[in-house]
């Protein structure tokens, strides 16, 4: 498997797959944002009539899986198993709330991550790591 990056054309087609599922699958607008391996912003869309607060969630989804290596849903697990409160790791961008996903080069190494937020947690999770599974896909195939 061909390793993988995020450039701005790859990026723009995740965003598009993601809006569009989310259409097609729920009749619903989302947010998705798309960051690098740090937890910058590479890139976002709101889709048209997506909630004004889905905003700063998805980008904030996306950073958290970055920076916690795992999926939102996977460290709100956490958060309950070992009873710790979110605020215990110094950073006020960090979010619990399902919806977060990291996208890999196919080699296993963490190059981004996705965000989506405008439906329920569950719906939002689906979204993101469908997205992430769109990534390899769409490269697979290049």
């Amino acid at each position: 498997m061909a390793m993988v990056e995020l450039d701005l054309e790859l990026v723009q087609r995740l965003l598009d797959h993601c809006v569009a599922q989310a259409r097609e699958r729920f009749s619903k607008p989302v947010c998705v944002a798309v960051c690098d391996a740090h937890g910058f912003l590479i890139g976002f869309v709101r889709a048209d009539g997506a909630p004004v607060r889905s905003i700063a969630l998805a980008q904030q989804k996306a950073f958290t899986s970055t920076r916690m290596g795992s999926t939102t849903t996977a460290f709100l697990e956490r958060l309950r198993r070992e009873d710790l409160a979110i605020g215990y790791f110094c950073d006020a961008l960090l979010t619990a709330l399902p919806g977060g996903a990291l996208i890999e080069d196919g080699t296993g190494r963490t190059i981004g991550a996705l965000g989506v937020s405008g439906l329920a947690p569950a719906e939002d999770q689906l979204l993101a790591d469908g997205g992430t599974g769109f990534v390899q896909l769409s490269t697979s195939r290049s």
